[in-house]
């Protein structure tokens, strides 16, 4: 699935057939239906309230030496199309225009959407919509045109705040995101490819949409395109509910789908944005992924449910608290952590410094740790660690796993920061189909810790071959279950 930046605008086709279905009593048919829904909403009225709060974003950069504008002879607005959904860029010079832009000049960059929060100049809009830009310049409905100074941009939740000199300005009213119900109408206002102020309309297709982003996204059918990136997600009482931020497509086009932004999130950004230029939040220093169905049920978990901590950045908040790699964090300061994509928003929006307590699942029980959180800051990159090898031919693997193991020395337990557990030598069979690999060190098997070869190898042993097996596996610095299903 690839997500796109976004854009919006209303077909009047649907409504016109309608109409004329009801006029031919071609819809006499069908089922009753409550008096509010007999007919098609009516968003005139919606467009003349918030239509002028609603602003056009362009934006420019300057040439640098002999450098070609990117796009050639083509405009602005298709620019923003070839830019912000991954097309190739033509770079080659206009053969018809002698005249090439000159070191220093302004060449438009983009196109985009925005909409006015405050009556003294401050404008919502996306983080990629101004993102590189030298110069901003903001279109308001009644054609008069600002220059804007970025206040600041956040690229993770993809908010972003510039400022106009202006005063008396119409502005949006911010709704309840809590109240809005999937199925409702909602309404966009934008630029598509640069035409101002155009209208499109759905209804909201899901909530809380986990797309890989750090904030979770509103799904809509909304038509979005490029250049409504930025622009309001309107509810029927004319509020402000979302911004509208990207698009799924396989061609670059709308194919029905598109996300927005939700408006208490971005508004929370927003806020950090005006009064200290950035977003500051919180961290505590794992690499983590989701938890299948598959390892809730084999390890005792129950449900897919927390984030399975696969490293842990050593001296950081998580490896101070005691935390550890095959952890399943389940909560945190006693809020339920449902999926790997919300642990990193929950802690996000922790103050750096505070005290915040994890719930983790550890070998089949759970238990709660204390850690300090920290502000995030850029990733780092997790120094990987060979465990040290026997010159010595490795033993043939054995048992119904497939396995040879031996003992770790101190000095690897050391290293890989382990009480214990013991090294893969070989696997082949149904460890190799599993994916374990020489190498890699076993910490558990079925929720019980390895201390010793010989321990595994009596466990192995008597081990039930019609039901599957569970390993936590370190490789590197990293943490897995593997699911083992022994030959019968």
């Amino acid at each position: 699935m690839q997500l796109k930046p976004s854009s919006s605008v209303i077909s009047a086709g649907r409504i016109g057939f309608a109409a004329l279905a009801l006029s031919l009593g071609l819809l006499a048919t069908a089922a009753p239906v409550p008096v509010t829904a007999q007919g098609l909403p009516d968003f005139t009225e919606l467009v003349e309230k918030v239509g002028p709060a609603v602003v056009n974003i362009r934006t420019t950069e300057r040439s640098h030496g002999s450098r070609v504008a990117p796009g050639g002879d083509i405009d602005e607005d298709m620019l923003e199309f070839f830019r912000r959904f991954g097309l190739p860029m033509p770079n080659q010079p206009n053969p018809h225009s002698p005249e090439q832009p000159g070191d220093g000049d302004p060449q438009p960059r983009g196109v985009g959407s925005g909409f006015i929060l405050s009556a003294d100049g401050y404008v919502m809009t996306n983080a990629h919509v101004i993102d590189g830009a030298d110069e901003v310049i903001v279109t308001l409905a009644d054609k008069r045109e600002f220059k804007a100074k970025i206040i600041g941009a956040d690229k993770k939740s993809d908010v972003a705040l510039v400022k106009i000199e202006a005063s008396g300005l119409p502005t949006v009213r911010i709704g309840d995101v809590a109240r809005l119900k999937v199925g409702e109408w909602v309404m966009a206002i934008g630029s598509p490819f640069g035409l101002e102020s155009t209208v499109t309309a759905g209804i909201v297709s899901a909530k809380s949409r986990d797309t890989g982003d750090l904030l979770p996204l509103i799904q809509t059918d909304v038509p979005i395109n490029p250049g409504n990136s930025g622009g309001p997600l309107i509810n029927m009482r004319g509020e402000v509910v979302g911004v509208n931020s990207q698009i799924y497509s396989r061609s670059g086009g709308y194919m029905g789908i598109s996300f927005a932004i939700p408006i208490d999130e971005a508004t929370r950004v927003a806020e950090q944005l005006r009064s200290g230029g950035r977003v500051i939040r919180g961290r505590i220093g794992v690499v983590i992924d989701r938890v299948t169905r598959e390892v809730a049920e084999s390890i005792g978990l129950g449900k897919p449910a927390g984030a399975l901590v696969r490293t842990v950045e050593a001296g950081g908040p998580a490896d101070k608290g005691g935390v550890e790699a095959g952890d399943i964090i389940t909560k945190v300061d006693a809020k339920v952590v449902e999926s790997a994509g919300e642990l990193p928003r929950i802690v996000g929006s922790i103050k750096p410094g505070n005290k915040a307590t994890l719930q983790v699942f550890r070998r089949g029980s759970y238990r709660d740790l204390s850690v300090i959180v920290a502000e995030l800051e850029p990733e780092k990159t997790v120094a990987r660690r060979t465990p040290d090898r026997d010159n010595a031919k490795p033993p043939a693997p054995v048992g119904t796993l497939g396995l040879a193991v031996s003992d770790l020395t101190d000095l690897q337990k050391r290293e890989l920061k382990v009480k214990n557990g013991v090294r893969v030598e070989a696997a082949e069979g149904v460890a190799a189909r599993a994916g374990v690999r020489e190498g890699d060190v076993i910490v558990t098997i079925d929720n019980v810790e390895v201390v010793s070869a010989k321990q595994f190898d009596a466990a192995v042993s008597k081990l039930d071959r019609s039901k599957p097996v569970t390993l936590l596996v370190r490789r590197g610095d990293a943490a897995n279950f593997l699911i083992l299903r022994p030959a019968r």
